[in-house]
This record gives C-alpha cells, structure tokens and sequence, in this order.
C-alpha cells in the first residue's frame, strides 16, 4: 500500500473506537492495581479485545496477568504490540493505563486494515504484568514469549512525544550488615556497629559516583538503622539499585558495588549478606526505523518533537524485549510543560484530556507502524538490518 494511503486507514480506524479507547483508558486509571495483582485490568483488557474480533485468552505463559491476544494468518511476518497495565501504590503515576489503551488501539486498527486490504501476515498483541519492579517481560520471555515474532512495540507517556533513546540497565541489591547490640553510653566497647557499615557503604558510593561515566547511575536508600540511639544497632540494612546504558559498564558496576560492600563491612567489623532484590533488566536497544515511522505518523498528526527531548536515564524490562527481536519504546506526549513520571502530576495527566488525545495520537502511529512492517519488505529488512547492526548506541 502506499504509506499516505496506510495513514488514512489507519486513522479512520482508530476514530471509530475513539470514545471506547478514552472509556478503557479512564476505566483502567480508576481501578489501579499493582505488579501481579492485575485481575481487572487483564479482565477488561480482554472482553474489549474479544468484543473487537481479537481472539485473546489471560494465562499466557502461565501467569494469570498476562495474556495474549492475535489475528491474521501464520504465514508471513508477526508484528507485536506490547501492553503495560500495572500501577504503582498511590495509583497510575506512570500512566500505564494509557500504554494498555494505545495497544489495543492499534492491534483492533492495524488489525483491521489487515483484514480489510488483505495484508500479509499476523498481528499479536502480549499483555504484559508488573514492569515496576517486577520484571514481567523478563519472565515472560524465560517462557518463550516471543517466539516466532519478528517485531515488537509499545509507546510510553512522557511530558514530549519523543523517539525511544534506550534506557539502563538495572540491578537491584539488598545488603544487610550484621553486628553486635550494647548499650551506646554504657558499653560501647562491647558492640559492633551495624549502621557504621551502611554509612561506610554510602559514603564509598558519593566517592566512586566522581569516577562514573555520565551514563551511569547508583543510588540507594536506608531500609533499617536501628531502633533506637541508645542501642547500638546490630542489624542494619539498604537498598541499592544500579543502572547502566553499556552492558559491559554494567559489569564493572556490579563488581566495584560488591567490593564497597566488602570493604564497608571491613571498616566496620562486621558480617554482611548482599542478595538481588529483583529480576535484572537490560538496557533497551533502540530500532531507528521503528522509531523513525512511530515519530512520522505522530508529527503529522500534529505532535511537536522537541529537538533536545532528553535523554532516558529510567530502567524497564522492555530492554529485554528489544535485545531478542527488533524493538522499539517511543513517548507520547501528555503534558504542556516538563513534568516527571511516578509523580502526583503525572497520575493526573494520564487521565488528562490531553492525555487521552495523545494516547488516540499514539495508538494510529503503532498502527501505521505495524502494518508497515507487514506489508513493506523493504521496510522489515531495513528494521532488521538495524537491529543486527550492532550494540546499541550509549543513550
């Protein structure tokens, strides 16, 4: 099909489930539920699937939150959206209602299309749980999840609609120190100091931040301190994650970490356990020509990309995603001015009227991106040169 030709589809798709996208997306941020509890979300997901001809079933993988949904024929090329629908406690502060409500909008569009102009192929739409903190795609793919795709998206809201610029690795740590109860007055002499460890293990942290590339990133909290001044405290703990966009950067992270955490230990006298907290994440791998056909539908649909839109310093398991097929992570715009995810603001602008008209924006531009990629040969060999080109580049 002619591209000017696909957009149109596209967009007279999308605006006949205009009113029912909005509804999903509202009806998600008002029922919020967290990584792995995702029952309603999941139910909803799938009957409006189902009702719009997308043959879609909960369970996939064997996880009750996930599930997948398809049409199409099996010969030819798979296209896949990826959709989010876990919140975080205080609700959808990361505005993954609207990430769940574009993909069903371009998997009820682009498929549409397909069956109207007699695409090649086959469109899958994956409902994916807990991406704060929980890893979901990560044990999604230990299962086979992508087998037999050759493709997979999924667009995030962000104050700018923007390309997908890659993301960092993640690693999350839990370390305890382990030491010796007195009486902090009376008999310091006759204790060891679990929280001097923690501190140590801080202050080694500010140290090694001067000596990081910008690329990098370690920060952490106190879990446990003690509980109270006058008993020196035998059992303190922290929580610390760290973050890279170079998978080999990664590594030396993780190596120099473990040494400040020996050598705090050390300082301190004391014993200390140091355990993974999370599943690791990858950093994402950017697809230029996927991004590139996301961004020329969302500019002429009237979406601004700012020429600097800043650089993705957040973590997600979509890395992982996008390092065993070509992928890519685009942003859509949802407010005028710069706000942060995982914030008051940003709860509220995920169910903005601005909100929602970007999220319908995004919804055509995965749309017309997919059905591209099933009916353009040259457009798959360019996604799929991209993607074999090499590691990705430093965001």
């Amino acid at each position: 099909m002619d591209r000017c030709e696909l957009k149109r589809a596209v967009e007279k798709k999308i605006a006949i489930w205009e009113n029912e996208l909005k509804q999903l997306a509202l009806d998600l941020w008002n029922h919020p539920e967290t990584a792995w509890h995702e029952q309603y979300a999941v139910k909803t997901l799938c009957n409006f699937l189902n009702t719009n001809g997308i043959r879609t079933a909960a369970g996939f993988c064997g996880f009750p939150t996930a599930f997948r949904g398809e049409c199409g024929i099996s010969e030819g090329p798979v296209f896949a959206f990826a959709a989010e629908y876990d919140a975080l406690p205080p609700g959808h502060a990361c505005g993954h209602n609207l990430i769940a409500a574009a993909s069903a909008g371009a998997m009820c569009a682009a498929a549409a299309v397909l069956q109207e102009f007699n695409l090649p192929g086959k469109l899958v739409i994956l409902g994916t749980p807990a991406e704060e903190s929980g890893s979901g795609k990560v044990r999604l793919l230990e299962q086979g999840a992508l087998e037999g795709i050759d493709a997979v998206m999924m667009s995030h809201p962000a104050w700018c609609t923007a390309p997908d610029t890659g993301s960092l690795a993640i690693r999350r740590y839990d370390v305890s120190f382990h030491g010796v109860s007195s009486h902090a007055a009376g008999s310091p002499e006759l204790g060891v100091n679990a929280l001097d460890a923690v501190g140590a293990l801080f202050n080694g942290v500010n140290a090694f931040r001067q000596q990081m590339p910008e690329f990098c990133r370690i920060h952490g909290v106190v879990t446990n301190g003690g509980a109270m001044p006058n008993i020196i405290p035998a059992e303190a703990s922290c929580r610390f994650y760290l973050r890279s966009a170079d998978e080999e950067w990664m590594e030396k992270l993780d190596r120099r970490f473990s040494e400040m955490v020996q050598g705090a230990s050390l300082i301190a006298g004391t014993t200390f356990t140091q355990k993974k907290y999370s599943i690791d994440c990858r950093s994402r791998k950017p697809n230029g020509p996927l991004n590139g056909s996301y961004l020329e539908m969302m500019t002429e649909l009237g979406e601004e990309v700012p020429s600097y839109s800043g650089q993705s310093r957040e973590s997600s398991d979509f890395g992982d995603f996008s390092r065993t097929v070509p992928g890519a992570h685009p942003y859509f715009g949802i407010a005028d001015h710069r706000i942060g995810a995982h914030s008051p603001e940003f709860m509220q602008a995920a169910q903005s009227p601005r909100g929602l008209t970007s999220m319908l924006k995004s919804a055509s531009a995965l749309a017309y991106t997919a059905c591209r990629f099933l009916d353009d040969p040259e457009f798959r060999k360019a996604v799929r040169q991209d993607f074999e080109a090499g590691k990705a580049p430093r965001p």
